[in-house]
């Protein structure tokens, strides 16, 4: 945990002799105040130790409206500090994401964490309407082109060309998730990430060792070569009940760790002294295990707690194996990619057997969706050049109108189709992801999804994905790991038949 003061994020991100630290800082809502205060004043004394090597500003987070993070960054950076900018999708289109950019690049933002973003809560008049129109998947693949100076994709934007921008893209994981499908394609996103040229991965918060272990020797054996920092989380005792009770999105206490927790709190400091020495533990076995840094997070942190944090870390590295039994918080029946090694307490390189699921029966609806599109929209199946001939001749009389509604009708009834001229159902299981997801994802899930419930109506709907994976996985289960990027909607076909799109794109 050396200090090295003339280092910045980027520099110590890829020297293999750093331990990188970050620190996430949460604006309030509100552009003044003596939250904002706080911040900045905690920036600067981070800043003059010179062990963290930046700090994270969030983007609405929680979905809730607060100081956009260019903001403060740019005040933050004036003291010497590196900023990493979370940027979200949730509130902005395309174009949108695309200017924002080139405003954050000309003032020099160029440390980014590229996120789908939670879901807005209800504010002004209510609910407010989710944008999503890219995923952090597409917005990556968008980012990387902008670093090329070019965002042209053969879709009508061949001439705009522009001075590259400089962005160092990270992105997030989660190893923690109880079921196999959605820990499972947390990590074919992250291949989906990475591909589409994610620089970093943050993972999500979680207190379990073995997990932490389990990301880097997936990264390992799928030749995964980016830096990863684990999150070092420090709840106070409010965040932990609602970390418990499942009302963070994507972040889960499970019940050992916060009965320990509120045993702690019992003491004359409320567990303060203990949550930022287990903080401290779990610090030192990230550096032991491998990790190229930690991101350090908590509400009411002062920067006192977090020397106080690093100070420790530096005294535990040499023993960092033996804190690993004190921070394994993981339930019985939660899933694990790989077996236990029990020399180490961590993981042996085999692979765990999938599991059934109380969800999963083999669906007759995918099968024969499966069949009927192998027919008709396979250039060697039997109904494709009679149906591709009536499309064009209904179109030629003008009755292309009348073909989408047809269509639509039929795709409503078995698949609720919104009708987006897009067509995604081959891709994802005949699954419709406009009818199905709550943030319209094509390239995997969200993180907020718990227990297989969809983090906008828990206990209501089911992760889309969840049932995407389940209806693959005893079935065609290698699709579920291509790194292949699925382009975002074109808005143009909304209204208009998808398979008449789809015949003129084979034609091309």
């Amino acid at each position: 945990m050396s200090s090295n003061q003339t280092s910045t994020f980027r520099e110590s991100l890829f020297n293999p002799d750093e331990f990188t630290l970050t620190f996430e800082l949460v604006p309030n809502r509100g552009g003044k105040g003596k939250g904002q205060n706080r911040i900045l004043e905690l920036a600067k004394e981070a800043a003059a130790d010179g062990r963290l090597r930046a700090v994270s500003i969030t983007e609405n987070a929680g979905g809730n409206p607060t100081l956009a993070p260019d903001v403060l960054g740019n005040e933050i950076r004036k003291t010497g500090l590196d900023v990493i900018n979370h940027f979200s999708c949730k509130d902005k289109n395309r174009n949108q994401i695309e200017s924002l950019l080139f405003a954050w690049d000309r003032q020099g933002l160029s440390n980014l964490l590229i996120l789908t973003g939670d879901y807005p809560k209800k504010g002004y008049y209510g609910q407010p309407k989710p944008v999503f129109d890219l995923g952090a998947v597409q917005a990556l693949d968008l980012i990387k082109r902008m670093n090329t100076g070019s965002t042209e994709t053969g879709h009508g934007n061949k001439d705009k060309q522009f001075q590259p921008t400089s962005f160092l893209k990270g992105v997030v994981v989660s190893p923690f998730k109880i079921l196999e499908s959605e820990l499972l394609f947390q990590y074919i996103k992250l291949r989906r990430k990475i591909n589409a040229g994610a620089d970093f991965v943050i993972t999500q918060l979680g207190y379990d060792a073995r997990k932490f272990h389990e990301l880097l020797l997936y990264m390992k054996i799928h030749n995964l070569s980016v830096p990863v920092l684990g999150n070092v989380f420090i709840p106070n005792m409010p965040a932990a009940k609602m970390m418990y009770e499942g009302e963070l999105p994507g972040c889960k206490i499970h019940d050992r760790l916060y009965q320990q927790i509120k045993t702690e709190a019992d003491s004359a400091d409320r567990g303060k002294k203990a949550r930022l020495t287990r903080a401290a533990k779990l610090l030192a076995v990230l550096k032991g295990m491998g990790y190229s840094g930690a991101h350090i997070g908590g509400p009411g942190l002062a920067f006192s707690d977090l020397a106080f944090v690093m100070d420790q870390a530096s005294l535990f590295e040499a023993d960092w194996r033996e804190f690993i039994p004190e921070l394994s918080f993981w339930p019985a029946n939660g899933y694990f990619i790989y077996q236990k090694d029990p020399n180490t307490g961590l993981n042996s390189a085999e692979a765990t057997p999938l599991r059934g699921s109380i969800f999963h029966k083999k669906s007759l609806h995918y099968a024969l969706s499966k069949k009927s599109h192998d027919l008709m929209f396979n250039p060697e199946g039997s109904l494709y050049g009679p149906l591709k001939k009536i499309c064009f001749a209904l179109e030629r009389k003008g009755f292309d109108a009348k073909l989408d509604l047809f269509e639509f009708a039929i795709k409503m009834l078995l698949y609720k189709c919104q009708n987006c001229g897009d067509c995604r159902l081959a891709d994802l299981a005949f699954l419709c992801p406009h009818s199905g997801c709550a943030k319209f994802l094509l390239n995997g899930p969200c993180g907020g999804s718990q227990d297989g419930w969809c983090e906008v109506y828990p206990k209501k709907k089911r992760c889309f994905y969840v049932r995407i994976f389940e209806r693959l996985k005893f079935q065609e289960l290698e699709k579920l790991f291509t790194g292949e990027v699925l382009p975002p909607r074109e808005w143009s076909r909304n209204h208009t038949s998808a398979w008449l799109h789809f015949f003129h794109d084979m034609e091309n």
